[in-house]
């Protein structure tokens, strides 16, 4: 992507690597916390050209940004990995609102750059998260026609899983290690309600209690970045997404070989 305008200020070298630098840490940020590869191209170049750059221009790949900024025949390229630091859409809503900011002109490179270095991404308490996801995926046991015990079972299973999976993104384990455990965890607490009987149809809380894994927002920025011609990043992300949601089949099947209840078939067979 390339987009000119006739530069508003004089740039020496020094300040054209500098912004250079900003612009580049923007994309890195948006990709690091989920934003799709259109709104990250768009937000890096829009800014480049408001700090006083005559074009901008990058690429996008899942694990890494390149970008070269152009100023009166004079260009700096500089490469930045990107890696996962999880889906944050605060962090991208405030690189946006210092990206408008700098285009109204109220901000210049220099306080565009401390407010960079100043933005962390915000996280709810884990013992705020733990209960909400138990209440959404009880929620949908309901939704799928459970009764109040199983809505109970499910709650439980999937607020257990969903603790053991804070603990272990916090000791920093592969998130496909991560799913495939929390998968079994939550499959295998849910799998009581048919063991004791528990409620009408107590295979619902085994569906039910692992929705909390689904990969919804890499699916829907995968196909995102594919419709809008970003097929490497689409691709990639579609990838992974297709690995979470394997890795979380192998633990619900494990722990479903483990008890010998095979809830899910009895899921599909009330259909």
């Amino acid at each position: 992507m390339m987009r000119s305008i006739t530069p508003r200020r004089v740039l020496s070298p020094e300040q054209q690597t500098e912004i250079t630098r900003i612009i580049v840490k923007v994309g890195q940020l948006m990709g690091q916390h989920g934003a799709e590869a259109r709104l990250i191209e768009q937000t890096t170049v829009r800014l480049g050209l408001a700090l006083g750059l005559e074009s901008v221009e990058m690429a996008l790949s899942a694990g890494a940004i390149v970008l070269t900024s152009l100023y009166q025949g004079h260009c700096v390229t500089t490469t930045r990995r990107v890696l996962d630091r999880g889906i944050n859409m605060q962090v991208v809503c405030e690189v946006q609102r210092l990206c408008i900011l700098a285009e109204k002109e109220l901000i210049g490179a220099r306080e565009v750059r401390q407010r960079l270095d100043t933005i962390k991404p915000f996280h709810y308490h884990p013992w705020l998260v733990v209960p909400m996801v138990g209440l959404s995926c009880g929620a949908f046991s309901l939704l799928f026609g459970g009764d109040w015990p199983i809505f109970l079972v499910t709650f439980v299973a999937s607020a257990v899983a969903m603790r053991v999976r804070q603990l272990m993104a916090h000791h920093h384990h592969s998130p496909l290690i991560n799913f495939a455990v929390t998968g079994f965890v939550a499959t295998l607490i849910a799998s009581s309600a048919t063991y004791f009987g528990w409620g009408e149809q107590p295979y619902l809380a085994m569906a039910a209690s692992v929705l909390l894994l689904v990969p919804g927002f890499p699916l829907i920025n995968a196909v995102s970045d594919m419709v809008k011609g970003y097929f490497n990043m689409g691709l990639a992300r579609w990838g992974m997404a297709t690995l979470l949601t394997i890795s979380a089949v192998i633990g619900i099947v494990l722990a479903m070989s483990v008890t010998g209840i095979w809830g899910w078939k009895l899921w599909w067979d009330s259909i």
